[in-house]
C-alpha cells in the first residue's frame, strides 16, 4: 500500500461520486490480510477450519446443517464482494459491511437479514474501543464481518464445541442470536469499567478536585455520549428482530431475542444513569471550586478588615504635624502600639463570635 492509499483509509470522501453498491473500503485497517474461519455443524457433527481460499465456502454452503462464517478484516472489497456473490448478498448490503461508520440498524433484504451493530472493548487508560461487527443471517448460515480478529466470540466456539450444547441442536437464527447476545454481554463488562471510573472520580472531586479531575470527568461524559449513540439505535433494532416481522427467525428463537433487547435496554438504562451522574460530578466540582474561591476571599477579606483600622492609625501619625502631643510624650510610642494590637484581637473576636472566621 502506497503513502496516499494509507492517507485515504477511513476517508468517507472517497466514496463521492461512485454509485451505490460499489464497494470501497470506508475505515481503519488493522491487518495485512483477511482471515476467513468456517464453522459448520449439524447435531453431533461439527466442522471447524480457516479456508485460505474464498471458494472453499461453496463445499459447506450446500452440505445442509447450519454454517458460520466469521470474516475477520473488511478491508479488502474483493474478497467481501466475493464472499457476497457466493451467498447472493445485496451490493448495498456489502457496502455499508465495508463502511465501518455505519450506524447500528436492521434490514431485511429477503433471502437474508441485515444487522449492524458495535462491539465495544475495554482499552488502555480507562478508554474504550469501538468497532463494528456486521451480521448476515439466511436460512442455514450466518455470516460475520468483523474489522480485526478478537476473542469476544469465543464462549460460542466453546458452546459448539459441546455437543451437548443447545447451540448445537438449533438452526442459524440461534446461531445468530448467540453472536449478538455475546457482543451485547459485554457492554455490561464495559460499563462496569466506565462505573468504577466514576466512583474513583466521584472521590476525588469531592476530596481534592482540580483541572485533571475535571477533565477526566469530561472525558467519561464523552465517552458516554459515544456509547448512547451506538446502544440507542441497536435497542430499536433488536426490537425490531423480537417482534418476529421476519421468516428467517423462528418462534422459538424468538423469546431469547427479546431477552437480548431487553438487555440493551438495561444497557441504555445504566448509560443513562452514569451520564446523570457524571454531570452530577461537574456540578459538584463547580460548586467545590466556588467554594474553595469564597473561603480564599472571606480569608482575604478578614485581612483587609483588619488591616483597615491599622493603616488608619499609622496614616495620622504619619502625617508629621509638628504639635501632636502624643509625639512628645514617652509611653505615645508604645500606647499606640497597644491600640493597635487592642484592634486587631477585637476584631478577631468580633469575626469569631459572628462565625465569619
Amino acid at each position: 500500500m502506497t503513502e496516499y492509499e494509507r492517507a485515504q483509509v477511513g476517508r468517507p470522501s472517497r466514496k463521492i461520486g461512485m454509485s451505490a453498491g460499489s464497494l470501497v473500503h470506508v475505515g481503519r485497517r488493522f491487518a495485512e490480510d483477511i482471515q476467513v474461519d468456517v464453522h459448520w455443524f449439524s447435531g453431533d457433527q461439527i466442522e471447524q477450519e480457516t479456508v485460505l481460499d474464498v471458494a472453499e465456502l461453496a463445499s459447506y454452503r450446500d452440505r445442509g446443517g447450519v454454517l458460520w462464517v466469521d470474516v475477520n478484516g473488511i478491508h479488502d472489497a474483493d474478497i467481501i464482494g466475493r464472499i457476497g456473490q457466493m451467498f447472493g448478498l445485496h451490493p448495498l448490503l456489502l457496502e455499508d459491511v465495508l463502511n465501518a461508520n455505519q450506524r447500528p440498524k436492521l434490514e431485511d433484504h429477503g433471502e437474508h437479514l441485515f444487522l449492524v451493530l458495535r462491539m465495544l472493548l475495554a482499552g488502555a487508560d480507562h478508554t474504550i474501543e469501538m468497532e463494528q461487527v456486521s451480521v448476515v443471517l439466511g436460512t442455514t448460515y450466518v455470516i460475520t464481518f468483523q474489522e480485526r480478529s478478537r476473542d469476544t466470540f469465543d464462549p460460542v466456539r466453546r458452546r459448539l464445541a459441546d455437543a451437548t450444547s443447545r447451540l448445537r441442536q438449533q438452526g442459524a437464527d440461534f446461531a445468530a442470536y448467540a453472536l449478538v447476545d455475546t457482543i451485547v454481554d459485554n457492554y455490561f463488562a464495559v460499563l462496569e469499567g466506565v462505573g468504577d471510573r466514576i466512583e474513583d472520580l466521584e472521590s476525588v472531586v469531592i476530596e481534592s478536585p482540580d483541572r485533571d479531575t475535571l477533565t477526566a470527568v469530561y472525558q467519561v461524559k464523552q465517552t458516554l455520549a459515544e456509547l448512547r449513540r451506538s446502544v440507542w439505535p441497536l435497542r430499536d433494532a433488536l426490537g425490531s428482530l423480537a417482534r418476529g416481522d421476519s421468516p428467517r427467525v423462528s418462534p422459538g428463537t424468538l423469546p431469547y431475542l427479546r431477552d437480548v433487547a431487553d438487555h440493551a435496554i438495561r444497557t441504555l438504562d445504566t448509560i443513562e444513569t452514569y451520564r446523570d451522574t457524571t454531570a452530577t460530578l461537574i456540578d459538584m466540582y463547580m460548586s467545590s471550586s466556588s467554594h474553595r474561591l469564597n473561603e480564599v476571599m472571606r480569608v482575604l477579606t478578614v485581612i483587609a478588615t483588619i488591616f483597615i483600622p491599622l493603616t488608619y492609625i499609622v496614616g495620622i501619625y504619619g502625617m508629621n504635624f509638628t504639635h501632636m502631643p502624643e509625639l512628645d510624650s514617652r509611653w505615645g510610642y508604645p500606647a499606640v502600639w497597644a491600640v493597635m494590637v487592642a484592634t486587631v484581637v477585637g476584631l478577631i473576636a468580633f469575626f469569631r463570635r459572628r462565625g465569619w472566621m
